[in-house]
């Protein structure tokens, strides 16, 4: 359905790929292309001070081979997540989850959440 496009950056004036992929994660978001190459957005992003990776304009990064960056990683350093003790609502051993477990949902550990995926 989509092909990829070369694009032309607002800023630098270099020509950039929006692949295909990328073209079908913003049509269904229904975000407007692109203006910028990923060079020029980490640059927009990094003197607004925006490290949290969850700003207005993190539209791009999205999945592998993006032409927007790789994923975030080249932004900054994140402060680790922080994990909560659980028990396992399938074989009770204690699991650590980055949620907060919410009582009446059942929590799973790491191999009794794979089982059940599977």
């Amino acid at each position: 359905m989509y092909s990829d496009k070369v694009l032309t950056c607002a800023d630098c004036g270099q020509e950039f790929v929006f692949s295909a992929r990328e073209q079908e994660f913003y049509a269904t978001r229904q975000f407007s292309e692109p203006r910028r190459c990923g060079s020029c957005r980490a640059s927009r992003k990094a003197s607004r001070g925006d490290s949290s990776g969850m700003g207005f304009g993190n539209r791009g990064g999205y999945g592998g081979g993006s032409s927007y960056g790789n994923g975030g990683s080249s932004y900054g350093t994140r402060a680790p997540r922080e994990m909560f003790t659980a028990t396992c609502s399938s074989c009770g051993k204690e699991a650590q989850v980055p949620f907060r477990p919410t009582s009446g949902k059942p929590v799973y550990c790491s191999d009794c959440f794979a089982l059940r995926r599977a």
